[in-house]
């Protein structure tokens, strides 16, 4: 396939950005995404332009990294996957392709298609954690029961990869639903219920305090989250947040 792709180019966060032509020919549609950008990053490389700088790191769906911005959906026009799992048979021969960093407040651009999605750091640093003895002296988990629904939604919550996805798809920039699957992989677990106040209440004000937007209700996150996780999970923060708000 011959491609015309359309790049986002920024030097820095205060720098001023703009989109950029560039010319690939005969990409095949075995590629994955990544790999096409590769092969366009040796090429800058051998003309010597500056090649694109944009995240990745374990190519396999897991890490969240990859988190790009392509023809206007989070990862691109595929579902249930993220950019290092789009593959280029989702696009045609003579297809123009717009390439662009997440836009989000509380991403700034580091460089080109590469952001800083740290926030979601502090977040996670907040609240989303357990009191648990590791000091060798740890209960066996088969010993704690625990209600099979609750586990199954709690291990769906887990599968959040914090790719940030969500974020760049609403249109207040909201991370509402990345937020709630960090407090509902806890709330459902008898171990997590130590924190249970603390927790719901402090994610929320790091999330408030880092510049995220608030829910807007349409969806779309869930939609273009490559993990499918749930719009659910936002109604159990909701719940968690006024009981805790209830307790003082």
């Amino acid at each position: 396939m011959n491609l015309t792709l359309k790049i986002w180019r920024q030097k820095n966060a205060s720098a001023k950005g703009k989109m950029v032509d560039y010319k690939i020919n005969e990409v095949s549609p075995d590629m994955s995404f990544l790999e096409m950008l590769d092969v366009l990053n040796t090429q800058l490389i051998e003309t010597g332009d500056e090649p694109v700088a944009f995240d990745h790191d374990c190519r396999e769906g897991i890490c969240g990294m990859c988190s790009l911005y392509i023809n206007g959906e989070a990862h691109g026009p595929d579902r249930g996957v993220t950019t290092c799992q789009l593959h280029m048979r989702k696009f045609k021969d003579g297809d123009t392709i717009f390439i662009e960093p997440f836009r989000a407040k509380a991403f700034p651009v580091i460089k080109d298609l590469a952001v800083d999605r740290s926030a979601f750091d502090r977040v996670q640093h907040a609240g989303g954690f357990i009191s648990v003895n590791t000091s060798g002296n740890t209960q066996d988990a088969n010993s704690i029961p625990v209600n099979k629904e609750n586990a199954d939604k709690a291990f769906d919550a887990a599968t959040c990869i914090g790719c940030g996805a969500c974020v760049a798809t609403c249109k207040n920039s909201s991370a509402m639903l990345y937020v709630s699957a960090k407090v509902s992989q806890f709330a459902l677990l008898p171990q997590g219920q130590v924190e249970a106040a603390d927790r719901v209440l402090n994610m929320v004000k790091q999330m408030d305090e880092e510049g995220f937007g608030n829910c807007t209700n349409t969806g779309a996150c869930e939609v273009e989250c490559p993990k499918g996780i749930s719009l659910e999970n936002i109604a159990r923060m909701n719940t968690e947040y006024l009981k805790a708000s209830l307790k003082g």
